[in-house]
């Protein structure tokens, strides 16, 4: 099992215009980050410190809604692990070097400005409701492979912010929905995004034991939900809501990705996933 040539490739800029890149070459620059994912309808965070930039990045990362999008993982095998918009920058020396530090949040921009206009009249289906408040905010969305949807049979108008039209169109058809690297995705509440199945064991990158948890529900605490924490080495390809086989000493069954904490340091420290993985319950 490998845990050497670390590489990631760090992009930036406004949406639509001439960035930069960072990352490739045989001395790229230090690179640190960490980021925060859930199956939750908030956005996913993330902080990134990259040491000694030039001016030129410096200027382009404190332009107004400026996009982050990082890949990470070894050689050339680096899946997307976050991409989003800066809402803090700064910069700060360490030494003889410079850090600066930023925070990302997922999807801030179609999430804080899009209003939604729709209006249909007779019957229309939660499905394009959906579709249509996406293609408003500018978003791609997938739907879960056994996602259903009901139809609305007197017709539907709504004016306001798009994620509430989301909202209303998921709680009508028992959906729910999040949006993941600047992806809407829309599945059945505690189900998975698709029946493809990643192995996580020892030969896989599992790294040490994992922890057996139990997560109440907020709405009813007699609802608990059983799963487990586990640790192992960088793959951002398992994302929230995938399916997952964990195969260890402890336990052996199949789960979804409820939550995901991605740590890494491209010259020391931490280059590993962490994830809480829950019972399918869809």
């Amino acid at each position: 099992m490998q845990n050497f040539d670390r590489q990631y490739r760090l992009i930036a800029g406004q949406a639509g215009q001439i960035g930069f890149e960072i990352g490739e070459g045989p001395t790229p620059l230090h690179v640190s980050f960490s980021f925060q994912k859930a199956d939750l309808k908030s956005q996913n965070t993330g902080k990134v410190s990259i040491w000694n930039l030039n001016p030129q990045h410096l200027a382009e990362l404190s332009k107004d809604d400026c996009v982050v999008s990082l890949k990470a993982g070894y050689g050339s095998v680096m899946p997307l692990i976050f991409t989003g918009v800066v809402t803090y920058t700064s910069t700060s020396l360490d030494g003889a070097d410079r850090c600066t530090q930023l925070e990302l949040v997922d999807n801030r921009i179609e999430v804080r400005d899009t209003y939604a206009s729709v209006s249909y009249s007779g019957t229309v289906n939660t499905k394009t409701l959906i579709q249509d408040a996406a293609d408003q905010m500018g978003v791609a969305v997938t739907f879960s492979y056994n996602a259903e949807f009901v139809d609305l049979p007197n017709g539907f108008s709504f004016v306001g912010p798009a994620k509430d039209v989301l909202t209303k169109a998921c709680d009508c058809s028992s959906l729910q929905w999040s949006i993941q690297n600047g992806v809407l995705q829309v599945k059945k509440p505690g189900d998975v995004m698709s029946k493809e199945v990643y192995v996580l064991s020892p030969d896989t990158g599992l790294l040490g034991i994992p922890k057996q948890i139990q997560v109440s529900d907020d709405k009813d605490t007699s609802k608990a939900q059983h799963g487990w924490d586990v640790e192992y080495l960088m793959n951002a390809a398992i994302n929230i809501d995938d399916y997952v086989k964990l195969e260890s000493k402890m336990v052996t069954g199949f789960f979804r990705v409820y939550s995901l904490e991605i740590e890494g340091d491209n010259v020391e420290g931490s280059w590993a996933c962490t994830a809480r993985l829950l019972e399918v319950s869809g």
